[in-house]
């Protein structure tokens, strides 16, 4: 039982890795990009620390995990910000659409 928790918590993590990289390559400018691959990041990294926890089953693992995921809540969104607006500074352009079409909201 607890190596199928395991199993599927590294699987969960592989698999938001994978949607993370997925979306530094769909999204349409660098703020966006950041906040898919921040989010998806610490929430990937965090899950497979997780399972790395229970899987060794010792105190002093658990511990550094703890510390682990709080260290990475506490500056991926710190990082992520200063590198907006460091990428606002030197003026990347950033993407000027709209997410959806005003005219297929409209009602007819």
């Amino acid at each position: 039982m607890i190596v199928a928790l395991i199993g599927g918590l590294l699987i969960l993590g592989g698999a938001f890795a994978v949607i993370g990289s997925l979306g530094l390559v769909r999204m349409q400018d660098v703020l966006i990009r950041m906040h898919a691959s921040s989010k998806i990041g610490t929430l990937s990294t965090g899950l497979t620390v997780l399972a790395a926890a229970i899987w060794f089953n010792d105190m002093g693992v658990t511990v550094r995990v703890i510390l682990i995921v709080l260290f990475l809540l506490l500056t991926a969104p710190i990082a992520s910000h200063m590198i907006g607006r460091a990428a606002v500074a030197i003026g990347v352009p950033l993407w000027g659409g709209k997410a959806t079409d005003d005219d297929d909201l409209a009602i007819d």
